[in-house]
């Protein structure tokens, strides 16, 4: 048997006390908290199963909910069009696994639309070297088609920094230029969150964070209105879609490895976080009450007793205040029936109803002066079970 380090052994323990306590255990939900602290109610992380990295020979895959742009197939190119009115088939072309600008073609846009994703995407600049600044390996990623991460070979090659490779075009330059030699397959990870707006008042610029070889290079940037060329962008709204456009500005750039992740709703516009508004942390909390109450439906005796109480954390229902209070009457009146020869038994019983009485009073749920707790409290200290030993 593998012997368990401290830090695993810690959290078993953590976890076993949990799922001992049920409802009772951290801090309960409060005006903008949804959840207790450590609250076994809240819902579990999705399972998604991890990609690999690339290397500079093979591109790594991705991971297993990611919706492929483009993954090195010739018949993905039926996933992208020309950036024109009406559509029309796109003149790029998939070589070797690769896609590839053909310069003059003009941009070529997915026919996939999404809006807040993680995004990555590879590129390289012809090993060729030609041409310097903005006439040197350059295209670029436009997100929804509106926001412009700048793709550019800046290996040995200065620009105006607003317009450096993994710039938002316009707005911020890198804090770092860490690209591969001209030739080498650059990897872009991208974090994008547009802006939001609500009767016409802008509630969230919209951010960006990019990675570039492995290395941060925008940290959360605010989108000022997402950017472009000589003129300085303001606040706008984006549309609640759009394709992922990729730039032709002369230079044969090579692309591979592009997918997405879509990200969650954002506190702004319904998503759930740990504070959210007043109000969406009541209509949350009344849903959690009603479910926990639907699952104390399905219980008998004592779990179906805690499971009531503990849905008055999140939202009072008189049914359910009632059947708990109720419940938890004829527990402690069980108790005092037992005879005092037979009590050491029902210990460790007895200790967990004054535990969650303790907890449901302290968070006034229940009164202070709540029957049950009084009495359960008198027969621990008759029986000397709050001494320390």
């Amino acid at each position: 048997m593998r012997k368990l380090t401290l830090p695993i052994f810690a959290l078993l323990l953590f976890t076993s006390a949990a799922l001992a306590e049920g409802g009772f255990y951290g801090d309960a939900p409060d005006a903008n908290h949804p959840w207790a602290i450590h609250d076994m109610n809240r819902p579990q992380p999705m399972r998604v199963e991890p990609g690999t990295f690339s290397s500079q020979e093979k591109p790594g895959a991705p991971p297993s909910d990611a919706v492929i742009l483009f993954g090195g197939q010739a018949d993905e190119i039926a996933k992208w069009q020309a950036d024109k009115t009406p559509a029309e088939p796109t003149k790029w072309e998939v070589k070797d696994g690769v896609l590839q600008c053909v310069p003059g073609s003009g941009y070529i846009r997915s026919k996939e639309e999404f809006a807040d994703c993680q995004l990555h995407i590879e590129w390289s600049a012809p090993s060729k070297v030609e041409g310097n600044s903005q006439g040197r390996g350059n295209s670029g990623v436009f997100l929804m088609g509106q926001v412009e991460i700048q793709v550019l070979d800046n290996h040995n090659n200065p620009t105006y920094a607003d317009g450096f490779a993994s710039s938002i075009y316009g707005i911020n330059p890198p804090m770092a230029n860490a690209l591969h030699a001209p030739g080498e397959w650059q990897t872009y990870d991208i974090v994008f969150r547009r802006p939001l707006f609500k009767d016409g008042q802008q509630i969230d610029p919209g951010y960006i964070t990019v990675f570039v070889n492995g290395v941060l290079t925008q940290d959360h940037t605010p989108l000022e209105g997402g950017g472009g060329h000589k003129s300085r962008s303001k606040s706008r709204t984006f549309p609640d879609k759009g394709p992922l456009k990729l730039q032709d500005h002369g230079n044969p750039v090579r692309y591979r490895n592009i997918w997405y992740r879509p990200l969650p709703k954002r506190v702004t516009e319904g998503g759930e976080y740990s504070r959210m508004s007043e109000e969406a942390t009541a209509a949350k909390r009344s849903e959690i009450a009603k479910g926990i109450r639907e699952d104390a439906g399905k219980l008998e005796g004592n779990a179906k007793m805690y499971r009531l109480l503990e849905s008055l954390c999140y939202a009072d229902d008189a049914a359910a205040r009632e059947a708990g209070v109720a419940a938890a009457g004829q527990f402690v009146a069980e108790l005092q029936a037992t005879p005092k020869d037979k009590l050491e038994s029902k210990k460790g019983t007895t200790l967990q109803f004054q535990k969650a009485m303790d907890y449901l009073v302290k968070f006034k749920v229940l009164p202070e002066d709540f029957a049950p707790k009084a009495a359960v409290t008198e027969i621990v200290k008759a029986s000397e079970w709050d001494k320390k030993k």
